[in-house]
C-alpha cells in the first residue's frame, strides 16, 4: 500500500500532471557554494515543493540531488522562508516518478 496521495491529472487548475504527497530527504545546492539537505514533500514529473532549513530566492536555479534519481536542476518558481515550489528543466521520467513515489511508500513502512 502507498502513502501517497494522488491528484488526478484532469482536475481543474494548473497542473499538468499526477501529484503525489510524499516525504523524502534530498540535497539542495543553490548560489554556487550552498549545499544543505531539504525534503521533498510534493512531487509531479515536472517540479516538487520542498520544505529548506535555508531561505531559497524565487528566479534561482537549483540542483536538487534525489534518491535514485540523482541530480536535477529545477528553477524556483515561488518561495517563502523555508518552503520552495521548484519546476525541473526536464521532467522525470515516469520510472523515476514511479521509484521515488515507492521509495516514499517503502519509508514510510518501516
Amino acid at each position: 500500500m502507498l502513502a501517497a496521495e494522488f491528484e488526478p491529472a484532469d482536475a481543474p487548475g494548473r497542473r499538468r500532471a499526477a501529484r503525489a504527497a510524499v516525504s523524502i530527504d534530498a540535497r539542495v545546492h543553490h548560489d554556487g557554494l550552498t549545499r544543505a539537505l531539504c525534503r521533498v514533500v510534493d512531487l509531479s514529473v515536472h517540479g516538487v515543493r520542498l520544505e529548506t532549513y535555508s531561505a531559497l530566492r524565487r528566479g534561482a536555479m537549483i540542483w536538487l540531488t534525489l534518491p535514485h534519481v540523482g541530480q536535477v536542476i529545477a528553477d524556483v518558481a515561488w518561495a517563502t522562508d523555508f518552503a520552495a515550489g521548484c519546476e525541473f528543466r526536464t521532467a522525470l521520467t515516469q520510472e523515476s516518478f514511479d521509484a521515488l513515489i515507492e521509495l516514499d511508500g517503502s519509508l514510510q513502512h518501516h
